[in-house]
């Protein structure tokens, strides 16, 4: 049996919802790979940080999870603070 054959078989026997996170790791697999292979020639590589902050994007981004917007990130920063008043 191929690793192919091995895969398709252990997932199909996961619940739906399990099956629909492998896609998801799949599609953020790939995005990643795309991403690499766009990089220009020579461009110097991130930290350890910056380069798991930017995969832990892309899986979102993959998941369909809408990003923050600049003002939600100042609502949630506020209000961690002690308050939020909203600004017009």
């Amino acid at each position: 049996m191929t690793v192919e054959q091995v895969l398709l078989e252990k997932w199909r026997s996961l619940p739906p919802d399990k099956q629909q996170e492998v896609f998801d790791f799949v599609e953020f697999l790939q995005s990643r790979q795309v991403s690499i292979s766009k990089k220009p020639a020579g461009e110097e590589h991130q930290s350890k940080l910056g380069e798991r902050l930017q995969q832990i994007r892309e899986k979102i981004v993959a998941s369909g999870t809408l990003l923050l917007t600049d003002q939600d990130i100042e609502r949630e920063v506020a209000e961690r603070r002690g308050g939020y008043q909203e600004s017009e």
